[in-house]
């Protein structure tokens, strides 16, 4: 129910003065315009009929000489030379609130299915925000559980900690994130799906994150069609709506798939206003976004988000330039690996090559144990592993391969896990420790 002193607060709000320019000309995604006066990331309405009342949403990202550089939400088809763009002098804000639970949203915050409308009662948001003061910060102390016994095991997840699960296409990054989704001990899931096909986002919702998952989660949706403002603001309205939660004192859970496809976006908006390319087409801009993206999430003095950022990574290239940036910004990375994916192992996470950051901090000194007891194992019985399948290496020659080869088998179905099945994070670290004994 909305109150007397937030309708005074909306209509205080309000600007009575309004300023108009007009479209002198659209060059592919980029939309020039004399005025109106305006700040960069101000939204800005482009009026195409006025009987109508037909509007397009655009967003300043750049000047050229006394030209406005406008970016669209939308479809550009209708606009031409003269229509009349009017300022708002504000960026994009969303409204956010408890009601929003289970729904699908665009990335303006909007409800994705037509026959929806937004509950009453809901608050704005500002989708642009500063991160949170370093200061201000608290450590990471607690475990989260996430239900799925390799990361619980061996790559356990502290609340407030950032994540990247690094994968090439069809590795099965969707499904973990489902699984997550689903089996977590968060207070609220806040899933973005951006650039994805349009066919995969009910796959996701139906077959992935399933009915339970959907209750207890907030989707927001940008699909690859969709020109790339959307898709960024799709990754900003997400986070801002983490943010609101964590300011509310939840431990939220904010899943991204992916920010590969983010950077793409930037890239997009970069080259239109002129920016020159740089590593491998990407433009200065791209490198400076990435860390104010992923930086905004994390702890602090209210709550918490765990983030879960999912990056493609081009012929399973590891060191390329969005991966390379991305690794270096958070507290984690999990590998998805296509040779253990063609092997059957599900989740097909490489142990050897991921890492948590802040697993050292937050685990009791046997589950720490037991846990590079397994890599040590695991690692042993890898390296010589092309002895072994070719029959050159004898029993004897080594206790530890010895003992590698033995405990193997035992490991693998540690590290597999159907995907309805969920695992308490005691019982992970019972069997791990039995395991190692």
């Amino acid at each position: 129910m909305i109150t007397v002193e937030e309708l005074i607060k909306e209509v205080d709000e309000i600007n009575s003065y309004k300023r108009y320019g007009k479209v002198k000309r659209v060059i592919g995604l980029m939309i020039e315009s004399k005025g109106p006066e305006s700040s960069i990331g101000d939204v800005c309405n482009i009026i195409i009929s006025k009987k109508k009342k037909k509007i397009v949403q655009a967003e300043v990202v750049g000047f050229r000489d006394d030209h406005v550089i406008l970016m669209p939400f939308t479809d550009i088809q209708e606009i031409g030379p003269g229509c009349m763009v009017e300022a708002t002098n504000n960026s994009l804000e969303v409204r956010i609130g408890e009601e929003l639970r289970g729904m699908v949203l665009d990335a303006l915050g909007n409800p994705l299915d037509d026959d929806i409308n937004l509950p009453h009662g809901l608050k704005k948001f500002a989708t642009d925000q500063a991160p949170p003061n370093p200061m201000s910060r608290p450590s990471i102390t607690e475990e989260l559980e996430v239900g799925v016994k390799v990361i619980d095991g061996l790559l356990t997840v502290g609340k407030g900690q950032r994540v990247g699960i690094f994968a090439g296409s069809g590795v099965g990054k969707s499904t973990l994130l489902g699984m997550i989704a689903r089996n977590s001990k968060a207070d609220i899931n806040v899933i973005a799906l951006i650039g994805e096909r349009g066919r995969e986002v009910m796959d996701f919702l139906e077959r992935d994150l399933g009915p339970e998952g959907l209750k207890r989660s907030i989707v927001v949706v940008a699909t690859s069609d969709q020109p790339a403002l959307m898709r960024i603001k799709g990754a900003y309205t997400a986070t801002a709506i983490s943010e609101f939660f964590r300011n509310q004192g939840y431990n939220v859970m904010l899943m991204m798939d992916s920010v590969t496809r983010v950077a793409m976006a930037q890239r997009e908006v970069g080259l239109a206003v002129g920016e020159p390319p740089t590593t491998k087409g990407y433009t200065p801009s791209v490198f400076s976004m990435l860390p104010k993206l992923l930086e905004r999430t994390g702890t602090n003095k209210y709550g918490s988000i765990t983030a879960f950022y999912t990056v493609l990574v081009d012929g399973d290239d590891m060191n390329e330039p969005i991966a390379d940036t991305v690794r270096g910004i958070l507290d984690g990375h999990f590998v998805l690996d296509r040779e253990l994916a063609n092997k059957g192992q599900y989740p097909a996470i490489n142990v050897l090559k991921s890492v948590s950051r802040v697993m050292n901090n937050i685990v009791e000194r046997d589950h720490k144990q037991a846990a590079e007891l397994l890599r040590e194992k695991l690692s042993k019985y890898y390296q010589a592993e092309d002895l072994i399948n070719i029959g050159a290496y004898k029993r004897g020659s080594s206790i530890e391969i010895d003992d590698a080869i033995t405990a193997f088998p035992s490991i693998i179905q540690f590290l597999k896990q159907e995907v309805e099945n969920k695992w308490q994070f005691s019982e992970t670290k019972k069997e791990l420790i039995n395991l190692m004994k």
